[in-house]
């Protein structure tokens, strides 16, 4: 068994997973939103004390693991380096205190095995990942160790925009689910809002021309909440299939997944289907409850670094950022 922590940014979550079956054999998650909603976002220093407090509530509710556990995981990179601190100094004292090998996780290879949470991991994979930090498309031929980046965000991530138009339009935090089920009560075709890159060639993400068009919106005074949003997440979803076309000119994969907490989008996940149908390829998503952050991924992950003893050092840092 491995016993895996998750604090890159603000859901404290633990997990048990079995090394030999995959299976899932413990697994919470606390999350911080309601505290963070009323600042708009998050804020580190208030997610770095709240990881304090929640970590320990969740461990203790695992010891009965101990005996079992064959080594420590945590995410290390990329996130807050302050509640990154947290999972990782949680996981070095549980490292030595019981003397078990331990992994540092990526947390974004993490969002890619929450695919494969209690399955077997399929290793060639075209990846779609889009967060509130987020926006790539990750290619990995032959496994984790070999994972190219195809395209990213030249400025916001998918998820960020929408958290900055909820918070612009006063609608609170996290804006993604906010703005989703708004939209279902307004007109997609109401703003004619611009498609990001639209005429550019370079298959990459922008989104701070969108987001800016939104606020203009906004000061127009003219159009409903719901109208915005859904004209706002029709131009968002757009930009992101349009890029993908491009991109399936010059190869198209046998099997493509959507990851990261924007992935729980429903609009977004029905425009994907339509082009699996198109291109003819294998569509491929974590289930609801684990598109967001938590331990159960990095769970997955760790068992297969595990199995070929990709182990860390006692000194292992935490990173803000990664690149493949």
């Amino acid at each position: 068994m491995i016993l895996s922590i998750e604090s890159s940014c603000d859901d404290s979550s633990i997990a048990i997973t079995d090394i030999n079956t995959n299976k899932l054999l413990f697994h919470k998650k606390i999350s911080q939103e309601l505290e963070h909603s009323k600042y708009g976002g998050v804020v580190p220093e208030l997610a770095s004390r709240l990881h304090l407090e929640a970590l320990p509530k969740i461990l203790e509710q695992t010891k009965e693991f101990f005996p079992n556990l064959k080594a420590i995981s945590v995410t290390n990179a990329p996130g807050l380096s302050v509640t990154l601190n947290e999972g990782v100094m949680m996981a070095k004292a549980l490292s030595v205190s019981l003397n078990l090998p331990l992994i540092g996780v990526n947390h974004l290879i993490g969002h890619i095995y929450s695919l494969f949470i209690e399955k077997e991991s399929i290793n060639d994979i075209m990846i779609l990942l889009v967060s509130g930090g987020h926006t790539k498309i990750l290619n990995m031929k032959g496994g984790y160790t070999n994972i190219v980046e195809l395209a990213t965000t030249i400025d916001d991530s998918f998820g960020e925009s929408f958290d900055k138009v909820a918070k612009m339009l006063e609608l609170g935090y996290p804006g993604g689910p906010i703005i989703e089920k708004l939209a279902q009560k307004g007109d997609e075709n109401k703003i004619d809002f611009p498609i990001p890159l639209k005429q550019s060639p370079d298959i990459k993400f922008s989104y701070s021309g969108l987001k800016n068009a939104v606020r203009l919106a906004i000061i127009e005074n003219k159009y409903s909440k719901e109208d915005i949003a859904a004209s706002f997440q029709k131009a968002a979803i757009t930009h992101l299939t349009m890029k993908l076309k491009k991109l399936f000119k010059t190869q198209i994969p046998k099997n493509f997944a959507i990851v990261g907490g924007a992935s729980a989008n429903l609009k977004l996940r029905e425009e994907l289907a339509i082009m699996a149908q198109k291109y003819k390829f294998n569509l491929i998503y974590p289930e609801l409850k684990y598109c967001s952050d938590n331990a159960a991924m990095i769970g997955r992950i760790a068992v297969d670094m595990y199995k070929n003893k990709e182990f860390s050092s006692l000194d292992m840092k935490v990173k803000a950022r990664v690149e493949f």
